[in-house]
């Protein structure tokens, strides 16, 4: 499935304009690492590096991290996972999880937010998209398994792991062009 993901998603014509522009308004250059975590083939990673910030994809598909190397030259990127970050604590100033979480079994995201808010400084950045829902639930999604969330029960475990909210965003679906809900938070690390 990666070289279908790659050829529908590395276009970066796949993120809406609101969705990049959240991005850029909470991960915009600064001093520090912008963690892309799950990545794929890179189109958000090197959309953060073309507005100045200094990010590095994380995938643990060897397709994608392959694909964005070769595509995004001069971005960095490494072979890694959400829940085993290939960095220290305490050194990304903002990291990315767009549509990454929602491949975690529900059971798992405390832990995986616990070790983002370790790797983020205090006052560092988190932003993450999700299918927004009712209920937290898995559904059939073309790579693997994912989970809708409900934005108020994400939020919570946001603040639980030491995040504060301070920006959500909502798109309804749009079934004729087969959309799911939308969601996306920003928070800060406290």
């Amino acid at each position: 499935m990666a070289e279908r993901y790659i050829e529908l998603i590395d276009g970066g014509t796949a993120v809406h304009p609101d969705d990049l522009d959240l991005i850029g308004r909470h991960l915009a250059p600064g001093p520090g690492v912008v963690l892309d975590l799950g990545c794929g083939p890179g189109h958000l990673t090197a959309h953060l590096r073309s507005i100045g910030v200094h990010a590095t994809g994380v995938d643990l598909v060897p397709e994608f991290v392959d694909h964005a190397r070769s595509t995004h030259p001069d971005g960095r990127y490494l072979l890694g996972s959400i829940d085993r970050l290939p960095v220290p604590d305490g050194v990304a100033t903002g990291i990315l999880a767009w549509y990454s979480l929602i491949h975690l079994p529900p059971d798992r995201v405390d832990d995986v937010l616990a070790g983002l808010r370790r790797a983020t400084v205090p006052g560092g950045r988190l932003v993450v998209g999700f299918f927004d829902g009712d209920a937290v639930e898995p559904f059939d999604h073309k790579v693997v398994t994912a989970h809708r969330w409900p934005v108020d029960e994400l939020a919570a475990r946001l603040d639980r792991a030491g995040f504060a909210e301070v920006e959500r965003q909502q798109r309804p679906a749009d079934p004729a062009a087969a959309i799911r809900p939308h969601a996306a938070l920003a928070a800060v690390a406290r």
